[in-house]
């Protein structure tokens, strides 16, 4: 095994830790029972003065890393660090005492330390914790990086993402906001009566969305298996079992490209009720969204890639037909032949694959000319048959159906439709899957004869939705890029 290499300074810590052995004290500490945080202290304590924090004597016990320390003499003031931010530590020596002291003149910046203390503020006006016992908790071996500013190298950041918590406060805002956003989104499901379910992360089947997937083998079982690339038809399978209003939020895996708002491993939420539609998914799905934006931002109006946005309920609604004739003139709604539709993809040069029907290159249209414009939060429905296997037929027009999409600032984040539950149409839809299989598409779902049978005990009509967490939090903390507001987001191996 090579033998590590430690630089000047890392050399030097590792001598302050045999310095703290030798004092008996361990260097990386036991438990310590923390009453306050900073965020805490200054929030109770704001605006009172001097004498009256003298006076009320408040005792406090903080803990966190050491970010900032001067020494004058016997006096000296730090920053310690917790998970809210930070607070001045003032200690003199003959307040703790001379060995304490010395092994804090020993500590170095991104150690940890516990405080005990009491309340007070400074001639400056900082609250601040005025020392009565300092307690060496954990020696940091390596120093952090100097002059930071999100470290130089952003992927760095995210491959050492505990250093980027430590030294970037707007890293540790996303790190709280995800969390806070997903309880809000439960807490609002939970008060319209729906139930949170789990289901299989490993599938025998490739099915609920039009994705490459992962593959693994079960060896017990000798038996491939997929990690889920969606979690819809299992939560299907529990509406036709009677549970009425079910979402799950979780982990999906896709086998696709990483850019600025995809990632391999990522987090949505899906959504099913028995006896609602597409229409009552486009009031949930604005529920959601400006209900985590109240709870999140205080506000329904946010700023987004340079765009004054208003998230409050009331999104606009189009059809994916007329959003398309807006930007191009050409009325894809009307009866048009396949061979009309391909001789206006090719005119302008819009690529027409082997598998494509009349509804893919509907699709190749709105994503060439419509997608990217689309600003305000806005439902785009009436998508073609051929790219929604799971969704429930236009009952005016069987070429389309009955989903829909929500794009904000070009990147779409739901995806819904009034579910498909008629069997017979189901199965063929999955044959016809099946078909693009074979000519290429290597997302096409395939045939899942235990779903079809699970639907011929019969599935009631049925709304369902599903939204991407990643890029709600996204939204919703101002990041342009899906790697800030995941903690550990798949990376390209490092160059040697």
């Amino acid at each position: 095994m090579e033998e590590r290499q430690f630089s000047e300074q890392e050399l030097v810590r590792r001598e302050k830790l045999e310095f703290l052995k030798e004092r008996g004290i361990d260097p990386f500490g036991q438990r310590f029972d923390v009453t306050h945080f900073s965020e805490q202290i200054k929030e109770e304590f704001a605006g009172k003065t001097h004498e009256e924090l003298e006076e009320m004597a408040v005792p406090v016990k903080v803990a966190g890393r050491i970010m900032t320390k001067r020494r004058k003499g016997k006096v000296c003031f730090m920053h310690i660090q917790d998970r809210d931010g930070k607070i001045q530590i003032y200690v003199r020596k003959d307040v703790i005492g001379e060995e304490d002291y010395e092994v804090l003149i020993k500590s170095d910046i991104g150690d940890i330390v516990g405080i005990e203390g009491t309340v007070f503020v400074t001639n400056t006006g900082e609250l601040s914790v005025k020392a009565t016992k300092y307690i060496h908790l954990t020696k940091a071996l390596r120093p952090l990086p100097e002059k930071y500013h999100g470290l130089s190298d952003v992927e760095e950041r995210y491959r050492r993402r505990y250093v980027d918590l430590i030294m970037n406060e707007e890293s540790r805002k996303i790190a709280f906001a995800r969390p806070k956003i997903i309880r809000s989104i439960q807490n609002y499901l939970d008060g319209q009566g729906y139930v949170e379910v789990e289901t299989p992360v490993l599938n025998p089947i490739l099915g609920g969305a039009a994705a490459r997937p992962f593959i693994t083998h079960h060896n017990t079982l000798d038996t491939d298996f997929y990690l889920r690339i969606a979690t819809e038809l299992s939560l299907k399978r529990l509406i036709v079992g009677g549970m009425d209003a079910v979402y799950e939020i979780g982990r999906l895996f896709r086998n696709e490209g990483m850019d600025r708002t995809h990632n391999p491993e990522f987090t949505t939420i899906e959504v099913y009720k028995a006896f609602s539609d597409l229409e009552g998914m486009m009031d949930l799905t604005e529920g959601i969204i400006s209900n985590a934006a109240k709870v999140v931002c205080g506000t329904y109006d946010i700023e987004y890639k340079g765009h004054q946005l208003s998230l409050a309920p009331g999104f606009k609604r189009i059809s994916m037909t007329d959003a398309i004739k807006e930007k191009t003139g050409i009325d894809f709604a009307s009866d048009m032949t396949f061979e009309e539709a391909k001789a206006l993809a090719e005119e302008r040069h819009i690529e027409v694959e082997p598998h494509f029907g009349y509804g893919h290159i509907i699709n190749a249209f709105f994503e060439e000319y419509v997608e990217e414009t689309i600003v305000e939060p806005t439902f785009v429905y009436g998508h073609p048959i051929e790219i929604s296997p799971l969704a429930k037929k236009n009952l005016d027009d069987p070429r389309f159906t009955q989903r829909f999409e929500l794009f904000i600032c070009g990147n779409e984040y739901a995806n819904a439709f009034t579910e498909l539950n008629d069997p017979i149409d189901q199965y063929e839809r999955f044959a016809n899957q099946l078909k693009e299989k074979e000519l290429g598409n290597d997302e096409a779902n395939e045939m899942d004869l235990d779903y079809v049978e699970a639907l011929e005990y019969g599935l009631p009509p049925t709304g369902g939705m599903g939204m991407g967490i990643d890029r709600l939090v996204m939204l919703l903390t101002g990041q342009e890029s899906i790697q800030e507001v995941i903690l550990f987001p798949q990376m390209k191996p490092r160059v040697k």
